[in-house]
């Protein structure tokens, strides 16, 4: 995963670590990026270490050190940078990182589980880019018995919000009074997806908890502790991005 010398400058800021290029891209139209004490609103911008770039009047300089943190999120919390609503983010839960690290994808705020921060804009960006279909893997508990022709629409893909889900895994794992906990697995990030896909089957979740992603796994983290990633671990996700490059090509 190298990187050139120069860079669009939505992609300078993804690896800069102020947010994702999606958000970058947000940031530039809004007005609020500079290049050289110019406010840029174009896309196509050209710069590299030399150029003076600003965010909100903040300058940013190229991350020379990669961090990349597993973080089990609670409930309650917002996987973003900042939350207009004041609810708290995940960041808070962050202590004594220098770096300026941002969330891989989304968590809802009443979901819990695995969440990656980092400042390696391009691995993040590959993460989230549904051409990679990386691999996510939930605990859900949901209302009721689900039959099996129920779950077989899930396993099959399902109409949800007018387009129709990938194929999922999906298994059984305990069933109780009056509720059943699955493991679902699925290489979609959609807003709220798996929520919605029980939904569709009438069986509502009562509890969601994303337990490993792209090959990282939660483990015995506990709620609303953090780790950073071993050398193993992030040897592992960067070969696994690479070699999901090469097959979506």
């Amino acid at each position: 995963m190298k990187t050139d010398n120069k860079f669009r400058l939505q992609k300078f800021l993804a690896h800069c670590g102020v947010a994702s290029r999606r958000k970058a891209e947000e940031l530039i139209k809004d007005g609020k990026v500079k290049v050289n004490g110019k406010i840029v609103t174009e896309m196509g911008i050209i710069v590299d270490q030399k150029d003076k770039v600003e965010v909100n009047g903040k300058r940013v300089n190229l991350e020379k050190k990669k961090v990349y943190i597993m973080l089990h999120k609670p409930k309650g919390y917002v996987t973003t940078v900042s939350d207009p609503e004041g609810r708290k983010t995940v960041l808070s839960l962050i202590d004594g990182v220098t770096e300026r690290v941002y969330p891989v994808g989304r968590l809802d705020y009443d979901s819990s589980g695995l969440i990656l921060l980092t400042n390696d804009g391009e691995l993040a960006n590959r993460m989230m880019h549904p051409k990679y279909e990386v691999i996510k893997v939930y605990i859900a508990t949901v209302e009721g018995f689900p039959s099996g022709n129920a779950l077989n629409k899930l396993i099959d893909g399902i109409v949800i919000d007018n387009y129709q889900t990938a194929p999922a895994l999906v298994k059984v794992l305990e069933e109780y009074k009056d509720k059943t906990k699955l493991e679902i697995t699925i290489h979609e990030g959609r807003n709220r997806q798996v929520r919605k896909m029980f939904e569709s089957i009438g069986h509502p979740v009562i509890r969601l908890k994303r337990i490993a992603y792209a090959g990282l796994e939660l483990g015995d983290l506990r709620s609303g502790a953090w780790r950073y990633i071993t050398e193993t671990e992030r040897k592992q996700l960067i070969e696994k991005m690479c070699n999901n490059e090469s097959e979506s090509n």
